[in-house]
């Protein structure tokens, strides 16, 4: 099995913690992470990949790769032409997508606010098993998240900065 993350992200969440870094957000997100990186290290090279190609090349399945891309387009995060020379593409113009943002449109705030051991009611006052562990590294992800944009991962990437497993080849 190929595990898909960008080593930057997960080092302060391995080990011990009570948190599996492999599988930080749900396939969705993690498609939609992995495929706009895709695209933008490939508008790099002033190319426009298809749903095909990324598909493939991020190791996802066709269809849904092509649901959540439809999604990502939609809410406008990614621009895309049909027909010949056509593709996915970043508009130079917009600003950079900002992690916090395409991972709150796909999951909503439970990925910064939620409880690790599920429940309804968890805090500093009244904390479940879990609480100790996970809120410093629920801040962790929410200040990470929140200073990344998908173009600067890429760009990392590109400039070989941090590794993206199988994608960079």
């Amino acid at each position: 099995m190929v595990f898909w993350y960008f080593d930057e992200i997960f080092l302060p969440l391995s080990g011990k913690d009570l948190i599996n870094p492999d599988y930080m957000f749900n396939k969705e997100t993690e498609y939609a992470l992995r495929g706009l990186v895709y695209i933008k290290l490939q508008n790099l090279k002033a190319r426009r990949p298809g749903t095909v190609e990324i598909a493939k090349e991020i190791e996802a399945p066709p269809f849904f790769t092509a649901k959540i891309l439809q999604k990502l387009v939609r809410a406008g995060f990614v621009e895309s032409l049909k027909g010949k020379g056509g593709g996915f593409f970043f508009n130079p113009a917009k600003p950079d997508l900002q992690l916090e943002i395409l991972i709150s449109a796909i999951e909503g705030d439970r990925s910064y606010s939620g409880c690790a051991f599920g429940l309804k009611q968890c805090s500093d006052d009244n904390p479940c098993p879990m609480h100790e562990k996970y809120a410093p590294i629920r801040e962790k992800i929410k200040k990470f998240v929140s200073g990344e944009s998908v173009q600067s991962l890429a760009n990392k990437v590109h400039r070989k900065e941090i590794r993206m497993k199988k994608i960079l080849k």
